[in-house]
């Protein structure tokens, strides 16, 4: 068999960043049940299809040219990495809730941020953990440049941002949490 099709789309992490050494794997409440149900749905449901039809494509004679059987067995592998992805960042994973600062004006985990640039522009970023993140959504990771110089820092505050474009100075306008399950 050759070697691109066995290697070909088995990238377990799907791209995700790697904890970096010594740091812990922060994470929200709602992000680890997230990475959980999806393990869960992994092993109890996608994983026991795809094994069927791989049973199925084998007990069909001449597997070289099976697509089914080909197809099964990479998608096996790349449910497989997966698992193990989620299962090792699941053990390492430290939950935080952001709901315990609800009503400071601190940034820590979990805080909402809106802020604006020297140049006038506002944004607003939700600083989570590094499973979380969705940067077209304004979801940060806590270990992400912005992240680190909003880190500590207060409603009113201007921090500094050091970008390969510079120096850049960002006025903290608002800082929000989640509130407290009732």
């Amino acid at each position: 068999m050759n070697q691109a099709t066995t290697t070909e789309d088995d990238d377990e992490d799907g791209g995700a960043p790697p904890i970096p050494a010594g740091a812990k794997n922060y994470m929200t409440p709602q992000g680890h049940l997230r990475m959980k149900n999806e393990l869960l749905r992994l092993i109890d449901v996608e994983r026991p299809e795809v094994v069927q039809i791989v049973s199925w494509a084998a007990s069909n004679g001449d597997r070289s040219e099976n697509g089914d059987y080909i197809y099964g067995k990479r998608r096996l592998r790349q449910i497989d990495g997966r698992i193990r992805f989620l299962t090792k960042r699941l053990d390492l994973a430290e939950i935080v809730d952001p709901s315990v600062h609800y009503g400071s004006e601190q940034i820590f985990f979990g805080a909402t941020v809106r802020y604006e640039t020297q140049s006038g522009e506002e944004h607003t970023v939700t600083i989570l953990g590094i499973d979380e993140l969705d940067p077209l959504h304004g979801k940060i990771s806590w270990i992400s440049p912005v992240a680190r110089a909003l880190t500590k820092a207060r409603t009113g505050d201007t921090v500094t941002l050091k970008t390969p474009g510079g120096v850049e100075e960002l006025l903290v306008l608002e800082v929000e949490y989640p509130a407290p399950a009732a």
